[in-house]
This record gives C-alpha cells, structure tokens and sequence, in this order.
C-alpha cells in the first residue's frame, strides 16, 4: 500500500508551476459523537496542513484545515495561505468500514515571484483564491498489522475523492490587474494509517490533483503528497462496532 501511495506523488515532482497548491483532503474518519481528531502534516515541498474534526452527533461532524506554503529558490518564490471549514455525515459500516461525506469552502491568499536566471528582472504575480468542494471518504479500520521491531502495528487505509471548484480573483501581475481564472478539479486521493501509540498515528496521504480546464495560472500542476502525524480522541472501540 506505501509503494501505490508513492508513484502518484513522484510523478508530481516535476510539474509545471501554478497559483494553487492544493491542500490535503481531511480523512478524519469519524465513528461516534464527541470524537475530536486533528492533524499535522507537511510535503517534500514544504507544504504544512493543519487539520482538525470533531463530531456533533454520532452522524454529523464539522472540519477544518489551514495549509501553508512559503517557498524560497533561486528563480522564484512561493507564498500560499489557504483555509477550509466543511460540514459532514459519517457512518459505520460492517467490518470496520466508515464513510464519510463532506461539502465545505476554503478562502486563501497565492503570491509568486519569478526571476530570471540573472537575478536582475522579477515578475510578481498574486491574488486571492475561493474554493468550494464535495468529497467523500472510505476506508476500512485496523484491518491488518504491520510487523516491525518485534510489535505489531495495526493499519488503517482508505481512498477519498474531492472534486473543488476553485477561483482565481483580484488577480495581478506586476501590480496590474488582470482577468482571473477558475478551473474544477478533481482529486483521487489514498492513505495508510499506521497506529503507533493509543490515539496516535502515522499517515501517508498521496495522489494527484487533475484539473479539467487549461488555464495559465490556475492548473493542475501539483500532487496531492503530505506525511504526518495524527490522533484521534474518543474513537469507538473495534470490538463494539456494529452501526
């Protein structure tokens, strides 16, 4: 499941630049009113995602996540502050499966700057970014155990699917403004959670981020690739699971 996790994430490290980073899907995979869940995560591209979930009644949750994204290289600089909030409806399923589906929005702040190989001329492009999306989450709990260093660690893995349509406003290149873009974008996304202590985990996330318009600025050029470290408090216990 980690070598399928991967491929997505390093087929996206040479992607074209775009104004939009998109920020991991949250997999909070709720069972029971009164769990809270949170999460920290970052990328290879220094990509962190703050994430948290709490469910308001043994169906109904809310959730949110800040990303963040302050790159510094030698022919351009990237500056990415995003956030969400969604409402959700989670389900137990028999044997250990839980669905969950979420529709929310997200309202964030891009700014780049790109030089030339001199260093003499830069050009200076930002604006503001609104995004609303669907997503759905399925995945089955602690259903096999990862051996290592003589303890069993119990894994968690699951797929969640987002489809967002994403603004690009106010947008300006060198100070002028110019016309903005959107574009829809559809995100196939799969993880593995391994159980380290009590509530705490560790999750891979990754896959691709496509989008269906042929924009400039606004595109599907970046994967979706976070590791991090979550928990989960008042989980419902395996051995009382029945929906």
């Amino acid at each position: 499941m980690l070598r399928v996790a991967l491929l997505p994430a390093l087929g996206g490290l040479g992607g074209c630049a775009s104004l939009y980073f998109p920020p991991p899907p949250h997999a909070p995979l709720l069972t029971q009113q009164g769990e809270v869940y949170g999460s920290l995560s970052t990328n290879q591209q220094t990509n962190f995602a703050l994430q948290g979930a709490y469910a308001a009644t043994n169906h109904l949750a809310v959730a949110g996540t800040f990303s963040s994204l302050h790159h510094n290289k030698k022919n351009n600089t990237e500056n990415f502050d995003f956030g969400e909030a969604s409402l959700g409806y989670f389900t137990r399923l028999p044997d250990r499966r839980v669905l969950e589906v979420y529709a929310g929005m997200g309202l964030g702040t891009t700014r780049r700057i790109e030089r030339d190989q001199e260093r003499v001329t830069e050009r200076v492009l930002d604006g503001t970014l609104s995004k609303y999306f669907v997503q759905v989450n399925y995945a089955r709990k602690k259903t096999n155990t990862l051996h290592l260093f003589r303890r069993d660690f119990p894994l968690t893995y699951g797929a969640a699917l987002r489809l967002s349509y994403v603004s690009l406003n106010d947008f300006r290149i060198a100070g002028q403004l110019r016309p903005g873009e959107n574009n829809v974008f559809f995100e196939p996304i799969t993880f593995t959670r391994v159980q380290l202590s009590g509530p705490f985990y560790l999750q891979l996330m990754s896959g691709q981020c496509l989008g269906f318009r042929r924009n400039e600025f606004l595109r599907a050029a970046n994967s979706v690739f976070q590791v991090g470290i979550i928990f989960n408090l008042n989980e419902r216990t395996l051995d009382n699971w029945e929906p």
